[in-house]
């Protein structure tokens, strides 16, 4: 989830800057820096799938302690 909130940070700053020339009436910014702020979906589903992945993890871990123990 870190990895993600890195990347989605960096897209989200990448945003920032590419749009501001258009409100500051400067010339806007070559494409590349309009790919980079596609880094803000990609950090949000790095950090969506690892939050899936942990949610799946507790719920192995509840089951096998919830698991009644084999007759002996």
């Amino acid at each position: 989830m870190r990895a993600g909130a890195v990347v989605f940070l960096v897209g989200a700053v990448a945003t920032l800057v590419t749009v501001a020339p258009l409100f500051l009436g400067w010339d806007p910014l070559p494409s590349i820096a309009y790919a980079v702020c596609m880094l803000m979906g990609v950090g949000f589903l790095i950090a969506a799938a690892g939050v899936l992945r942990s949610v799946a993890d507790q719920r192995r871990r509840a089951r096998a302690q919830a698991a009644p123990a084999p007759p002996a």
